[in-house]
């Protein structure tokens, strides 16, 4: 199924739930973009055919429950596998020891809030974020909200998309636009949240300094 394909099912079948179901694939086991399935979601509900507050609240909740399933796979599978890895020969052969891994993950612990938040901005990141804070142990109640914080911006984000496309193109010129809109939208995300990380490293460079 190519993209073009996607998006006519997505417009074709695209309920609450299967809303929700996509969203928890896509943000725990399969790559799939989630504009794909947030912005045919917006133009529905843009159209009257589906409540755009409900489309925030399923898209975020899924979202969610994507990220909460990678965080517990890599808390309760994923540390006993790295951590033995670090102890083995060919761990150390590559440069990677116990002591690495326990810096990683005191540097998560320290600054995972800032991480989690701006990690679910970002496309191709905002996927695999829960794996390190799975690993690292972040805490629970932490990680749900800086993760539900991030998700529900990025989705409010393309909602507002999706609902702008459904003011200024006809249903059929959705499959060719969508794409480049999403694709332009991501990299200003990639340049705010770039901008807003160089902010925070150079105020507490200066605030060290003093």
């Amino acid at each position: 199924m190519d993209f073009s394909d996607l998006i006519q099912w997505c417009l074709e079948h695209l309920s609450y739930w299967v809303i929700l179901i996509l969203m928890i694939l896509e943000n725990s086991l399969v790559p799939l973009p989630s504009e794909l399935i947030v912005t045919p979601a917006a133009y529905k509900a843009a159209n009257g055919e589906m409540n755009i507050f409900l489309v925030i609240l399923f898209t975020t909740l899924g979202a969610l429950i994507g990220a909460l399933i990678n965080y517990h796979l890599a808390f309760f599978v994923g540390r006993p596998i790295v951590y033995k890895f670090a102890d083995s020969r060919f761990g150390h052969l590559l440069g990677i020891n116990r002591q690495k891994i326990e810096y990683v993950e005191a540097f998560f612990l320290k600054h995972g809030k800032i991480s989690t938040f701006f990690g679910r901005l970002i496309p191709a990141v905002r996927q695999f974020i829960s794996i390190p804070a799975g690993l690292a142990r972040m805490r629970l109640p932490a990680f749900i909200l800086f993760t539900t914080l991030g998700s529900a911006i990025w989705n409010s984000i393309l909602v507002l998309l999706g609902y702008y496309l459904a003011q200024i193109l006809p249903e059929d010129r959705l499959l060719e636009e969508l794409e480049r809109y999403s694709r332009e939208i991501s990299y200003v995300f990639v340049a705010l949240v770039t901008l807003a990380l160089i902010t925070w490293y150079l105020k507490r460079k200066l605030k060290a300094c003093r």
